[in-house]
């Protein structure tokens, strides 16, 4: 018989804590063995939802390892305590998933890594893009060498805010009270639309170019007034090639889940022999080579098992005893968060940096 892998939701901050444990209830092979928040009001949805019982919902994290003894554990705190949490689940062995950005800082993201490379155990950092079959698409496309060598990204991702959404999608409408208590809002904790988002362009874009790093990095934040956190940013990565973009956006017209705004949030990836546009949660993406230079739309890949969520794919290595591979991978993450920090540094210093080490 298949093993039964026990995982737990740890800290309810981020919303995506949900989609995550939804996808864990929708596994053969995995049960939700535990949830714990120290705001029990956090939780409510959740238990209700996937039918947790009182005995399986816990206040404290070290109560909840320690009794429900789980194989994985999901961490969805706010962006600034991801090495906090990180080193806190650590210590008692048990593979780890991080909802993304990695970490809120390059110093935090290493502490993370060597934590969990103390155990033996695995840490994986989930970038929900990385499930959409049409950025599946292009990265197959773009390893059968059909655009030749990546040489420039454009990334632009967003929505309308944080706040106008839950778990699963849901749709909410915040009050400026929200905003001012939500963590997503606060300097300390971590937020801002560039942390929040722009991991994605810097994460994913570093995959397209199998680990490719730049040399320098150019950043520009907004100063949203009564905000003490960005709401939009530009970063430019100069590279031995060439330049990049990536671009975050939090109040864009509409959420691209629903309807996609302009500009669009996706991929646009041009190489030597070609362009792809891949995004979000669209059903096609679109190429141009050099057989078809006006450019056509293909239906993206059918994605199966185990590469449709984090959860599928985690427990596939798991089972199968490969390493984490691609976006999810340590090593991907990392150069991603060093391009974030750098961005950081850039837009507060006005001035472009080199890329931080």
């Amino acid at each position: 018989m298949s093993k039964i892998w026990k995982i737990a939701g740890i800290n309810f901050d981020h919303m995506h804590m949900g989609d995550l444990l939804r996808e864990v209830q929708e596994h053969p092979n995995a049960e939700i063995v535990a949830i714990c928040d120290e705001d029990p009001q956090r939780m409510r949805d959740a238990a209700r939802d996937f039918s947790i019982p009182p005995e399986r919902q816990f206040t404290d994290y070290r109560r909840c390892i320690e009794t429900a003894r789980p194989d994985l554990v999901i961490l969805c705190p706010a962006t600034a305590e991801h090495g906090l949490w990180t080193r806190r689940v650590s210590e008692f062995n048990v593979h780890i998933l991080m909802e993304k950005p990695f970490a809120a800082s390059l110093m935090e993201a290493d502490s993370m890594i060597a934590a969990q490379r103390a155990t033996g155990k695995m840490l994986a950092i989930n970038w929900p893009l990385r499930w959409y079959p049409a950025i599946i698409s292009a990265k197959r496309l773009i390893d059968e060498g059909v655009i030749g060598d990546v040489v420039e990204f454009h990334h632009y991702g967003g929505n309308r805010g944080p706040l106008y959404h839950l778990a699963g999608k849901v749709e909410a409408t915040p009050t400026e009270e929200e905003k001012r208590r939500s963590w997503f809002y606060s300097k300390a904790q971590g937020g801002g639309s560039l942390l929040d988002y722009a991991g994605y362009g810097t994460t994913l874009g570093t995959w397209f170019q199998n680990g490719r790093k730049p040399l320098e990095v150019t950043c520009v934040m907004d100063e949203p007034a009564g905000l003490e956190v960005d709401e939009h940013s530009v970063i430019i990565c100069r590279y031995a090639q060439g330049l990049s973009k990536i671009e975050t956006r939090w109040g864009t017209f509409t959420d691209p889940w629903v309807h996609q705004p302009q500009p669009k949030c996706g991929f646009v990836i041009c190489g030597t022999k070609g362009t792809i546009s891949a995004y979000d949660g669209e059903p096609t993406l679109r190429l141009q080579t050099m057989d078809d230079k006006k450019g056509s739309d293909r239906p993206a890949d059918q994605v199966l098992a185990p590469y449709q969520n984090p959860v599928q794919y985690i427990l596939h290595c798991l089972e199968n005893g490969e390493e984490i591979a691609g976006p999810l991978s340590p090593e991907i993450s990392r150069i991603g968060q060093q391009i974030v920090d750098s961005a950081v540094l850039s837009a507060r210093e006005k001035r472009t940096v080199t890329l931080l080490e």
